[in-house]
């Protein structure tokens, strides 16, 4: 009975903190503690029913062959029916679970974080609104509703990104965000159109029976360019090459924005959508390639960026496009399983890093550049070492969470392709490298003279202790209660950590680890130095490949002149054409007005002398008949 009332009720997940939006942007807006505390009780009360449906769903028969599903229609136009519901199975409850939780903490460390800024009242609707977008994304029975809320996690990140609307590199942000993500959404429409043309449904179960039965009769080619084209969503909301590049900006906005995109709602959200269209995308050989492919080349392009930036926050950016092409990575090689796994633990160390990051900025007064730190973990103990976890964990050491994560993927990689394999753990070894790069900076080292930092208050302090234990306790949970056998594709899929795998990488981790250390604290080797052994790679890498600025070249030489091209066509040519007419019209006009004065004489006039000139044909004529018919007798 519980079960189902809890099943039956799920819509209410989404719905609690969109009212929460409601209310503070009518009514508390103004009030900080008024709107933090509606934010938090309906956050609160949306994590307890995620967890009620959580438990429906361990306890009952519903499985990823069998999800509860409850729909109402929402609208119809002519044969097109689309409705609106909700669709509940173990990969929509493990989301709604690390959705509600990542976003509960975050709202909560933001009553400290936010607690001296005039804008916290919108701050917190705006956070609302995020949160009920992602539930609303991930309880989807079709294509349209997940369409609809994908967009509108795309408007909340362009508000959160660019909440400080009166900075010019804020405002500047969010619209990058926007724009990037509106190209791969473009595509994601246009594979949504093709499935509604093609099937005449978008919804998930249905596809589910007709898409292998349309493959079975007439191929993978039409299916593989609508895969393709739901593909290129994705790769701009979860920051894929080559639409990555909004991502490491999203940091102008506050740093609990910053964890809560990179976390639990924005950035995850395509590497969900993938797992929901899974029966789609496992079909087609060719797009699971590309998936597999892009996801390695994206992990290992990021890492390598993440070397040598400076700013805490756009480290831990491109660290999330590198484990967000893990994510993807496995999807690729077919492991939904681990896939999801790791999306779960890097919730948890990714919202802690973030979180860590957020409050040695704020006590460094809103310096972000790591090497104008060190010397802070004596300053800052228990966000020392919340950090320090955050850091094992995402470096996948054993027993932190990411360690069973990110093996899984190398295990499921290695068994599909050994490049994909080697690319993945060369990537793991840059991780490990580069986040103990910005925990020694940060933490070790000596303090500045006259350094103002201090812990962070009771309110952010307690959001990183939870985050801290869930990165030690997720992993072990979902390697030893059974993630695997509780949210799967199907019973072909095999998982479990391959051991060699698992040693392999964790030793390439510790080396790195190690090296970090020699190179940022021992300081037996000289890190300017070496960059400048590197040159040419180095300067690359610093510069984040110049993509930004090949971009900004595409944008002036390209469309800037593609544009000024269209503007002289539409000047000279269409605006001739509309012109000419207008003169000739004119012209016409004028001559018309030269008979058509109003003087009856000249009427009168030009009457008699249109009769007599029918008169004088009609005599001709009758001359020319007479004329012939003479000539004929």
């Amino acid at each position: 009975m519980f079960s189902d009332f809890m099943l039956t009720h799920a819509w209410l997940i989404p719905l609690l903190p969109a009212l929460a939006f409601l209310w503070i942007g009518f009514f508390t807006r103004l009030h900080k503690k008024r709107s933090a505390a509606i934010a938090i009780t309906m956050s609160s009360l949306s994590f307890l029913l995620a967890c009620g449906v959580t438990w429906a769903v361990l306890s009952g028969p519903i499985t990823m062959e069998t999800p509860f599903v409850q729909k109402t229609l929402w609208f119809e136009i002519g044969s097109v029916r689309i409705f609106m519901g909700s669709l509940v199975d173990p990969l929509t409850a493990m989301m709604l679970m690390v959705v509600t939780m990542v976003s509960l903490l975050v709202q909560i460390y933001s009553v400290g974080y936010m607690a001296h800024d005039p804008g916290a009242g919108r701050f917190f609707a705006f956070l609302s609104l995020f949160a009920a977008s992602m539930l609303g994304l991930v309880i989807a029975v079709n294509f349209a509703q997940l369409y609809v809320f994908w967009e509108l996690v795309g408007l909340c990140s362009y508000l959160l990104i660019g909440f400080y609307y009166d900075k010019v590199s804020a405002r500047e942000a969010a619209k990058k965000a926007f724009i990037t993500t509106r190209i791969g959404d473009f595509g994601l429409l246009l594979g949504i159109l093709l499935l509604q043309i093609t099937f005449g449904t978008l919804d998930f179960q249905e596809l589910k029976v007709l898409v292998p039965a349309y493959i079975w009769i007439s191929g993978t080619s039409f299916m593989t360019i609508v895969g393709l084209l739901l593909f290129i969503g994705p790769i701009g909301k979860s920051g894929q090459f080559p639409l990555h590049v909004w991502l490491p900006d999203a940091m102008e906005g506050p740093t609990p924005v910053s964890a809560l995109i990179h976390a639990a709602t924005m950035v995850v959200a395509g590497v969900y959508l993938v797992g929901r269209a899974y029966f789609i995308f496992s079909a087609l050989p060719v797009v699971m390639n590309v998936i597999a492919w892009l996801g390695g080349f994206t992990a290992f392009f990021a890492a390598t960026i993440a070397l040598t930036q400076r700013p805490i926050k756009r480290i831990l950016a491109y660290s999330t496009i590198s484990q967000l092409g893990y994510m993807m990575l496995a999807l690729g090689v077919g492991s939904l399983t681990a896939s999801m796994f790791h999306l779960m633990t890097h919730a948890f160390f990714k919202a802690l890093l973030f979180l860590c990051a957020g409050a040695v900025i704020e006590a460094m007064q809103d310096e972000a550049d790591i090497f104008k730190m060190g010397g802070l973990r004596k300053k800052m103990p228990v966000t020392f070492a919340a950090m320090t976890i955050g850091v094992l964990a995402i470096s996948g050491l054993p027993p932190f969470a990411g360690f069973f994560s990110k093996d899984e993927i190398l295990g499921a990689a290695a068994a599909v392709s050994t490049p994909l394999y080697l690319l993945g753990t060369l990537t793991a070894f840059l991780t490990a490298f580069y986040m103990a790069r910005l925990l020694f900076v940060t933490f070790f080292g000596e303090a500045s003279p006259g350094c103002p930092a201090t812990e962070t208050n009771a309110f952010m302090r307690w959001p990183l202790i939870v985050l801290a234990v869930l990165s030690c306790v997720s992993g072990l949970w979902g390697h030893f209660a059974g993630f695997g056998e509780w949210v799967y594709f199907g019973a072909a899929e095999e998982t479990g950590i391959d051991w060699v795998i698992a040693g392999t990488s964790t030793v390439l981790s510790l080396v790195a680890i190690g090296l970090a250390y020699e190179i940022y604290v021992a300081k037996r080797w000289s890190a300017y130095e070496i960059s400048q052994r590197f040159g040419v790679l180095y300067t690359l890498s610093f510069n984040k490949y110049y993509i930004d600025e090949f971009y900004t070249l595409l944008r002036r030489t390209f469309c800037d002149g593609l544009g000024r091209i269209l503007y002289w066509i539409d000047l000279h040519v269409i605006d001739g054409i509309v012109n000419g007419l207008a003169r000739l019209v004119g012209v016409l006009s004028t001559i018309f007005t030269f008979l058509q004065n109003g003087q009856v004489q000249r009427y009168v006039a030009v009457f008699y002398g249109g009769v007599i000139v029918l008169v004088a044909y009609s005599l001709f004529y009758a001359y020319k008949v007479l004329t012939l018919l003479g000539g004929a007798f």
